[in-house]
């Protein structure tokens, strides 16, 4: 496993970057939230990108980077006591409760996310292969589209088509312009980034 990425990715600091915007939040935050508020902070970084978030491979490029930079943030926040709560709906800095297990070394999400070689390795047809999948039916035990497919209020197997027309009327439902809950706007944004990745747009 590596833990070493290009230099030229990430801008300089981006680690106290990524720590400051959690602390800022102590809530936490979901991933496409998370996103656009580095991409405020650096303009000219990869997570600020046109059309990023509408390429396959780009897409799942930028959610490595983002969740390899946060699983290292996680092995510097234990030594200090606290733990990062990482989920693509979720993601929060907390302090560890007394006599609570530490870090989770054989997590294999964690080591798979730090293995820089499976974002130096994985190309536009790997991407594909996994839209696929989905796109028969078949899909994949994945919690994360399980929960963001749930805040639709869908179940697989389903189509893009489906996707984006019940996105619309959510968008819709709770706009706060029309008296809606940011936060929940956000939840359903942060739900379409991961829908996006595993479901071919028409």
């Amino acid at each position: 496993m590596t833990t070493s990425l290009p230099d030229h990715l990430l801008p300089p600091g981006f680690d106290q970057l990524l720590l400051d915007v959690l602390e800022s939040t102590p809530h936490g935050m979901d991933e496409f939230t998370l996103i656009k508020q580095l991409a405020a902070e650096h303009p000219d970084s990869v997570f600020a990108s046109p059309g990023a978030l509408r390429d396959p491979l780009r897409l799942f490029q930028l959610h490595f980077l983002l969740f390899h930079s946060l699983y290292r943030l996680s092995d510097r926040l234990a030594a200090s006591g606290r733990q990062l709560h990482i989920h693509a709906l979720r993601i929060v800095i907390e302090p560890r409760e007394p006599g609570a297990p530490g870090l989770a070394l054989n997590d294999p999400l964690r080591s798979y996310y730090l293995d820089w070689t499976q974002w130096a390795t994985t190309h536009a047809d790997d991407v594909q292969a996994l839209l696929d999948s989905f796109w028969r039916g078949g899909g994949i035990d994945d919690h994360e589209v399980t929960a963001a497919l749930d805040c639709f209020g869908l179940k697989n197997p389903t189509d893009s088509g489906e996707i984006k027309r019940r996105y619309r009327q959510l968008v819709s439902q709770h706009h706060p312009d029309r008296g809606g809950d940011t936060e929940q706007l956000q939840a359903i944004n942060a739900a379409m980034l991961i829908l996006e990745r595993y479901y071919r747009p028409r």
